[in-house]
């Protein structure tokens, strides 16, 4: 029997992993409990370990204070308990910000306090591609604005995706079926160095655990199975700190599960996560009451993005379009708007206090689509998204509320307004008396910004191009 920790030395939001040896014997998944305490002053968190294969046991936990912690092992195996040792925090190095949690009801931040601003994009099935393909999608992200990638950590069966995995969650049983109380550790090791692949582009690993889309029967494993899928992921992946859980995508397509199961999942995760990652599912149609106390954040899939508003304050919690159709050139109506398109409903969820997400399906002779594949972009709405990136960067650092139909402001300070389809030749705007303010016509299509000659104060007119698809920024002097 042997220990060995990761290291002595771990940073702030980092991951210190103790690994031990015990039996191989029997089914160690479902025969074996781990656990870890860590300890740092009065600060207690217990975590779940989980067997890797081969003899080998794992605990991981994210430290979120600097100095010294100590841990100790619990389990029902003589060989896995009662080990202890210490490791010491330290500060985290330049990138690293923490989890992204939720500030000021509606909106995100890293826990180091810097905001974050959600401009995601969808690769289903990038991690089930061959390892050329996946190290493709890799390279194309670095040159993207997105810093949220949605992804199911089972394989999809869909249109233009009916390919075999790499590699199969579970190992099989007798007669074709597959053994959920024995998961296989190549897949769960691959899906988290993707996961940690993401980490260091920067980019949230916005993990779907369930969906409709399937022939292996993972959809349809039942209660305790779910269970027992859902604590081994969490034992695995929740040190991460880049990792957001989707309960599901389309979770009303899964019509085996009822509303108490998709409650009683979801605060399973809630409940086995202790560092309270960020949480929500997603609908094919009918919402999910994001009021459930499990659900952190709003995941939509709607086209009409003047309603992020009112879903704000519906649900008083961030809200998150993930799926507003895709750019792109197939057959169904979910995948063949265009990219002007696109970039108009990130702006029009932007100016409603709301966040975005992309994705892209044009065809291709090999059915290689970003959507669900990965590999390279063909349109043209990314570069455009990664301006208007820039541009919430660059405001407010809390994010915005929304004011009136046009647009958002923070403070009084700063008020960004899109017009959308709409295109005044003149608009007059009423702000607060007393402050001075610069003006900025804004093309979101050709990325240009364009100042108003002079400084402006109360209410004031100003003239516009008269054509659609513009903003106007006003920004305190």
């Amino acid at each position: 029997m042997s220990l060995n920790a990761s290291s002595d030395v771990v940073e702030r939001w980092g991951i210190f992993e103790l690994s031990l040896e015990g039996p191989e014997g029997g089914n160690p998944f479902l025969d074996v409990t781990l656990k870890a305490r860590f300890e740092h002053g009065r600060r207690v968190v217990e975590v779940d370990g989980f067997y890797d294969g081969a003899g080998v046991y794992r605990a991981r936990f994210m430290p979120d204070a600097t100095g010294v912690w100590s841990y100790v092992t619990e389990s029902d195996c003589p060989a896995l308990e009662g080990h202890a040792g210490e490791f010491t925090c330290v500060a985290p190095s330049p990138g690293n910000r923490g989890p992204v949690g939720v500030r000021d009801r509606c909106h995100f931040a890293y826990a180091d306090g810097s905001p974050y601003f959600q401009v995601g994009t969808t690769c289903y099935a990038w991690i089930h591609q061959s390892q050329a393909l996946q190290e493709r999608t890799l390279l194309t992200l670095q040159e993207t604005p997105f810093n949220k990638l949605r992804m199911c950590v089972f394989p999809k069966h869909y249109l233009y995706n009916e390919r075999e995995p790499l590699y199969y969650p579970f190992q099989p049983a007798d007669g074709g079926t597959w053994d959920f109380t024995r998961f296989n550790p190549r897949f769960f090791r691959h899906l988290e160095g993707r996961v940690g692949d993401l980490l260091e582009l920067g980019i949230e690993a916005d993990l779907i655990l369930f969906h409709p889309y399937d022939r292996w029967g993972f959809a349809t494993m039942g209660p305790e199975a779910d269970d027992f899928y859902l604590r081994y992921v969490v034992a695995r992946l929740a040190a991460y700190r880049n990792v957001w859980w989707s309960m599901a995508n389309e979770y009303d397509l899964m019509e085996e599960k009822s509303p108490a199961d998709w409650s009683r999942l979801g605060s399973l995760v809630q409940e086995r996560d202790p560092y309270g990652h960020l949480r929500s599912i997603h609908n094919c149609r009918a919402f999910y009451d994001h009021r459930e106390p499990w659900v952190t954040h709003v995941s939509v899939q709607h086209s009409d993005l003047e309603r992020v508003r009112e879903w704000r304050e519906l649900y008083g919690k961030p809200v998150v379009v993930d799926e507003c159709r895709y750019e792109g050139d197939v057959e169904h109506r979910w995948g063949c708007i265009s990219a002007r398109e696109l970039v108009h409903r990130f702006w029009l969820g932007a100016v409603g206090g709301g966040y975005v997400g992309h994705g892209e399906t044009y065809l291709h002779p090999e059915d290689v689509l970003w959507w669900s594949h990965g590999g390279v972009l063909h349109g043209q709405s990314p570069q455009r998204i990664a301006f208007l990136r820039e541009i919430l960067e660059d405001g407010p650092a809390a994010g915005f509320e929304p004011v009136d139909f046009w647009g958002a402001k923070k403070n009084d300070e700063y008020y960004l307004y899109y017009y959308g389809v709409h295109q005044p030749a003149r608009q007059t705007f009423h702000l607060p008396p007393g402050r001075r303010y610069r003006v900025d016509v804004i093309d979101p299509w050709d990325m240009t910004i364009a100042p108003l000659e002079g400084v402006f104060t109360g209410t004031f007119t100003v003239r516009l191009p008269g054509r659609p698809y513009l903003a106007v920024r006003i920004r305190s002097v």
